[in-house]
């Protein structure tokens, strides 16, 4: 019996063994070694993080954006031009045929309601005013005269008829004069001050900037040519023109996305301020105003753009980046986040949606707010490409 039990005894160490060896096989065919202990990872996962030198961090211009939310679900494109909110423009010009006296205004000058803008001399206002005073001084003779002939009335020395008569030609002057203020107010001089009785003053209907002026020292001003055109350039709309079916669709106040060629590589916010009533029957598109805030300066009528509105309900989003900020890999699409130690950037898998014009939609792998590295991202990626041909480890 003890050969047999020691011989039993040699075959369970035996099975133990294999079965222990084998458990490490598959451990490390699995890529973890039970036996060693586990490598600190990220809360995300295991992370996959580039190293750049020194000196290449040195050359390397490296700038950051946030992952943001933007209006989001099916948005329609369409093309238009900037021009100034009809309730800050304004075109001034002589209400009369008139010669430049003095100009008090220059070409992006900013001028509020009121000022003066320009002295005009005027024969025929001239010729206005005499007559409104002529006008006044037999409206005052007028009364003076009926004034006393209700005296001498009162004291039985003239007719009542000769009252009634003084009324009536009282009356009529004051009518006459009625006119001749109306006559005046039409030509511009109403309440205009000025040097002798043909100058008056041009002043400025609104706040805002002149932004052309054509009045010059001493030539003739046309009624319908304007002198001066002031807008406000604070505020800007953007007239563009969609196709019928997209128009119905946008709604006012909805949140739309503009660039302009001036401005490669930048969004401006909008928002749809009108839609309008009429197709036009040849294009078949409707006029849509977006209203823009041009707090900074930076637009001018006149620019030509092109806006991005979402259709139907506002209120979905989408998560976006700047295009540039996802670089194409072997095997997908990534994105390089910077991390709080110099020269390391973690690289990360996303999900790339549909072109947004300077942005991107990202379906996976980033959340709103995380910085995303944008100039110097495709410069990371070589470095990716680099470490994998054979050269110097940079990523683990």
């Amino acid at each position: 019996m003890k050969p047999t039990l020691l011989l039993l005894a040699t075959l369970l160490s035996l099975t133990a063994c294999k079965s222990s060896q084998a458990e490490h096989a598959d451990a490390r065919e699995d890529g973890h070694d039970k036996a060693a202990p586990e490598k600190p990872h990220d809360e995300s996962g295991d992370a996959v993080h580039v190293h750049v030198s020194q000196e290449m961090l040195r050359d390397l211009r490296v700038t950051t954006a946030k992952v943001e939310a933007r209006p989001g679900g099916e948005s329609v494109t369409a093309l238009g031009e900037l021009t100034f909110s009809e309730d800050a423009y304004a075109e001034v010009s002589s209400p009369v045929s008139a010669r430049v006296a003095a100009v008090a205004v220059t070409t992006g000058q900013a001028v509020k309601q009121g000022q003066r803008l320009a002295e005009l001399q005027s024969p025929e206002l001239g010729r206005a005013r005499a007559d409104l005073q002529a006008t006044q001084a037999r409206a005052t003779a007028a009364r003076q005269a009926a004034e006393r002939k209700r005296t001498l009335a009162e004291e039985r020395i003239v007719a009542r008829k000769d009252v009634q008569a003084a009324d009536a030609e009282a009356a009529a002057a004051e009518a006459e004069v009625a006119a001749a203020k109306a006559a005046l107010v039409s030509l511009g001089g109403g309440s205009a001050g000025g040097d002798g009785t043909s100058g008056f003053v041009l002043k400025a209907p609104i706040d805002g900037t002149v932004v052309e002026r054509a009045a010059r020292l001493g030539q003739m001003a046309d009624p319908s040519q304007p002198l001066f055109r002031i807008g406000d350039l604070s505020s800007l709309w953007l007239i563009v023109h969609a196709f019928e079916r997209d128009a119905v669709r946008l709604k006012p106040g909805t949140e739309a996305r503009v660039t302009f060629a001036a401005y490669p590589g930048q969004e401006f916010a909008a928002k749809v301020g009108h839609v309008g009533q009429r197709v036009d029957p040849r294009s078949r598109t409707i006029p849509v105003r977006l209203e823009l805030d041009n707090g900074k300066g930076l637009l001018r009528p006149g620019m030509s753009a092109t806006a991005s509105v979402p259709l139907g309900e506002p209120g979905a989003t989408l998560t976006a980046v700047p295009a540039a900020a996802l670089q194409r890999m072997e095997n997908g699409w990534v994105a390089f986040l910077p991390t709080p130690e110099v020269g390391v950037f973690e690289q990360r898998e996303v999900g790339r949606g549909r072109s947004l014009g300077t942005q991107v939609e990202v379906l996976s792998g980033l959340a709103v707010g995380e910085q995303v590295v944008v100039e110097g991202a495709f410069l990371l990626k070589a470095e990716v490409e680099k470490s994998k041909g054979g050269g110097d480890e940079h990523g683990h």
